[in-house]
């Protein structure tokens, strides 16, 4: 059996004791770690300036003391910080998802789901892949209801890579299915990411539930 890649995280929220709860409920994931904590976004960022090589993914809620969750990713881009974000809230809406993963947080999950999905969230963003689904990602896409790019072609090849990354399919199954290589995936997604106009893999989704190609 393959071990499981080890990620170290930082956890931000306001409430101690949820913080916590979640180190308690992450203690059996012995390839998770949690490094760092921070109580209010100014602390998170602080945290991030020094410490960021050492921390995997800043699993972050939006409601924070001195700077909010969004204000922390939009600081991280501008002081380019590279460290992942798993945005964790209790806000599901779409104006409020679109935002945030706009400014590039990797992943947006609710504060209700279930333990098995907040690992997966943070092993699924620690492979280098987003992280929106069910849900968040129904609100995502409403909020982006906005005119698409016209009059854009996609080759035959391009289409079966945008299929298969609206599909949630990885880099890594999305080669193994077309028998190609995953810096050959990777490069698809750039060109696609470019030609149709977005900032992320959840626009081309977007894009392909728009244009019906799934």
């Amino acid at each position: 059996m393959k071990t499981k890649e080890n990620i170290r995280i930082m956890i931000a929220d306001d409430h101690t004791m949820f913080i916590q709860g979640i180190k308690s409920m992450l203690s059996k994931y012995k390839h998770i770690q949690v490094v760092n904590e921070a109580t209010n976004g100014e602390e998170a960022i602080n945290i991030l300036k020094k410490s960021a090589h050492e921390i995997d993914i800043a699993v972050l809620d939006i409601n924070m003391p001195k700077m909010s969750g969004m204000e922390v990713v939009k600081s991280m881009k501008k002081l380019g910080i590279t460290t992942k974000t798993l945005i964790l809230t209790m806000h599901q809406e779409g104006t409020i998802i679109k935002e945030i993963i706009n400014a590039g947080a990797n992943g947006y999950i609710l504060k209700n789901i279930d333990k098995q999905e907040f690992v997966d969230a943070l092993e699924t963003i620690n492979e280098g892949n987003d992280y929106l689904k069910g849900e968040v990602l129904d609100n995502y896409i409403t909020a982006n209801k906005a005119p698409q790019p016209k009059n854009v072609h996609l080759t035959k090849r391009e289409i079966e890579v945008l299929q298969l990354i609206a599909n949630d399919h990885t880099s890594g199954e999305i080669a193994l299915k077309l028998h190609i290589e995953v810096s050959t995936v990777n490069t698809y997604r750039r060109n696609l990411i470019e030609k149709i106009g977005t900032k992320s893999s959840h626009g081309l989704v977007k894009f392909a539930i728009d244009h019906k190609y799934i």
